[in-house]
């Protein structure tokens, strides 16, 4: 952090505040209108029947991805950027784990199972999860071609060209591996489908921490970083080791690995 004061604000009355709040409002509740009528196209979406048998490694053995449903009919499934050569997961990407540990039971109750997917190997995967002290499961791809084929992980050759296929088109892209979320179904007949995916930007949805910033008069603050996530780091590696409640302070690591999002997450 560098700076804790907002400058210039725009200052005016109440009366002043109440007016210019009611005219966001319309416009906040039109937003949310057309949230919900997004939600229901995405929802309808034509479904594709998965016809690859993948394999992943998890602590309790090989599952296969209909395992990873555990009896529920819906699967979201979060492309976590964590290479098998990394010594830890994406910064950008463990913010967003932050946030899932408070999601899995209540979706588990609705129907929907959340884990994360990486191509790292799970001893790997599971060292790093200890560490930051997250319990949702998650499962290693390693020797599969499930992160290639939901266009999350690239040759190195197509890295060093800049012709990888991300977000539904070609372009160029700062690493390996690129976040995302899949969404699966199951029928009666035990027959999964992929039904969504989403990258690059579409994931915003998914950090609250961005939500909460877009509350705050300085909003992101991104606007003079290299790239827009350039500010975030593991949680216990920020210069402040704040907690809420004020129990005990994170872990301090060294830092090892490599940079995993160099560059913007384009939308």
């Amino acid at each position: 952090m560098t700076q804790n004061t907002v400058e210039r604000p725009k200052v005016g009355t109440r009366d002043e505040w109440l007016a210019a709040r009611k005219e966001l409002l319309v416009k906040e509740k039109a937003l949310t209108r057309q949230s919900d009528a997004l939600a229901e196209e995405r929802r309808n979406l034509p479904w594709v029947k998965v016809e690859k048998e993948y394999l992943f490694d998890t602590p309790r053995g090989k599952k296969t991805l209909a395992d990873l449903f555990e009896g529920r009919s819906q699967l979201v499934i979060y492309h976590f950027m964590f290479a098998p050569e990394w010594e830890e997961g994406c910064p950008s990407c463990s913010i967003l784990g932050d946030h899932i540990d408070g999601s899995v039971m209540h979706l588990a109750n609705r129907d929907v199972t959340l884990i994360a997917v990486s191509r790292a190997p799970i001893g790997k995967i599971e060292a790093f999860k200890k560490r930051m002290g997250w319990r949702f499961k998650w499962a290693s791809s390693f020797g599969s071609n499930f992160n290639s084929d939901y266009h999350v992980s690239f040759g190195k050759e197509d890295v060093a060209k800049g012709e990888m296929y991300y977000n539904f088109k070609r372009q160029s892209f700062p690493s390996e591996e690129g976040p995302g979320a899949s969404v699966f179904a199951k029928n009666e007949q035990g027959e999964v489908f992929h039904t969504y995916s989403t990258y690059g930007r579409g994931l915003e949805q998914l950090m609250n921490v961005y939500c909460y910033m877009d509350l705050t008069p300085r909003g992101r603050h991104e606007e003079d970083l290299p790239f827009p996530m350039a500010w975030r780091r593991h949680h216990d590696r920020y210069e402040q080791d704040y907690y809420a409640d004020g129990r005990a302070t994170p872990q301090q690591v060294k830092s090892v690995g490599v940079s995993c999002c160099g560059g913007e997450h384009k939308p």
